[in-house]
């Protein structure tokens, strides 16, 4: 099993950007331009190591390699956008690999792409690429090409040589549960071995609710291959677990006029198997609440106004500020209520907001996590 961290180091020390890696300081497939930028490096990528897998390595400051992380990224349907906008799509892996130097909240994204030996190309028009493009790597630049030769088979060796120096022992893993359960040690660190090989650490604030119990700040990690399977400040989650599986509900906070409810939003289940492996099968489970259309109004108009003053630089009275904080929200629940409108001013909204408080950013971030996985679906 692939130490995804080591994989990562490996990658990051001995190769700068070449035909089978690539890094970037990050991505966003929120956007029309970034879903056809990431779909190109996939493209290319993928035509150009048809014998071995190849990788993106997101989080990375492109001068001096500098390992500064971004925001946890749990979509599991990003297969579905490669699976859309590609023909002969390759199998893409999006993983969040945890580092001891990093923030809670930070990871380094690892995109696995493996291969297909097919010819893979757009299926349709994305931004400004034509459906139908070729991409392939040229260096560290993924380029359109006419494809009328054979691809020959460069990297496979490379590879597999990196491949097998980031290859798991016991000391990493048994370092990697130490260094959880320490770092963790706030929030009821526990772990668990499935199948007499898999090694997974959780840790939660525990708080129960009648006869049934949540955690919130969850933290799980699956410490063989350093990944981070889960992760939240703010949520409540429900767990369960047997010989086999562990099982996670996640719940989301909303609601209006300080009325909330938590509302079940993604059943993740990861299933560990007999023949070494594992997987993760998620569904989102989220049903939308629905609000009164004239309240829903009034309060997509407060809202506009509020994100009226902040693009003038207005000052914000004291009731403005107080519904400032629920502004990402509020505008979620007017766009799963049929308001598409809101939909453009709430990623309006993200630049103000980030230059207002880091808790009001995080709200937002939280709040397009929820949207992301409620679009793919």
């Amino acid at each position: 099993m692939i130490n995804k961290r080591l994989l990562i180091k490996n990658l990051l020390a001995h190769n700068d950007e070449n035909s089978f890696y690539d890094k970037k300081r990050k991505i966003d497939i929120s956007y029309r331009e970034g879903k056809a930028k990431f779909l190109k490096h996939i493209c290319a990528l993928s035509n150009s190591n048809p014998k071995n897998n190849s990788y993106i390595v997101i989080g990375i400051e492109n001068d001096d390699n500098k390992i500064v992380g971004v925001d946890f990224f749990d979509d599991s349907k990003i297969q579905n956008l490669i699976n859309a906008y590609l023909t002969n799509p390759p199998i893409v892996q999006y993983e969040n690999i945890p580092f001891p130097h990093l923030p809670d909240d930070r990871v380094v994204g690892l995109v696995t792409i493996r291969p297909n030996e097919k010819i893979t190309s757009l299926r349709k028009n994305i931004w400004k690429y034509y459906g139908g493009s070729v991409f392939f790597r040229d260096g560290s630049m993924s380029m359109p090409k006419v494809f009328d030769i054979e691809i020959k088979d460069v990297n496979s060796k490379i590879v597999a040589s990196i491949e097998n120096h980031a290859q798991n022992n016991i000391q990493l893993t048994l370092d990697g549960v130490f260094d959880f359960m320490n770092k963790r040690k706030d929030y009821e660190p526990k772990y668990k071995v499935f199948k007499e090989y898999f090694v997974l650490c959780w840790s939660g604030q525990r708080k129960q609710v009648k006869d049934e119990v949540f955690f919130s700040r969850v933290d799980i990690e699956l410490v063989n291959e350093q990944v981070r399977l889960f992760y939240s400040a703010l949520d409540e989650v429900s767990i369960e677990y047997d010989e086999n599986s562990f099982k996670i509900v996640e719940y989301v906070r909303l609601g209006l006029h300080n009325s909330y409810k938590y509302y079940k939003l993604e059943e993740k289940t990861i299933q560990f198997n007999n023949n070494v492996s594992y997987s993760i099968d998620a569904e989102l489970i989220f049903e939308p609440p629905q609000f009164d259309r004239k309240v829903l109004h009034h309060i997509y108009n407060a809202n506009n106004a509020i994100l009226e003053k902040l693009e003038k630089g207005i000052s914000l009275t004291q009731n403005e500020t107080s519904d400032l904080k629920n502004l990402a929200a509020s505008y979620l629940i007017c766009y799963l209520n049929g308001f598409e409108e809101a939909l453009p001013k709430l990623e309006i909204s993200k630049i103000y907001l980030k230059k207002y408080s880091t808790e009001l950013y995080n709200s937002y971030k939280e709040t397009y996590r929820i949207l992301r996985k409620v679009k793919y679906n």
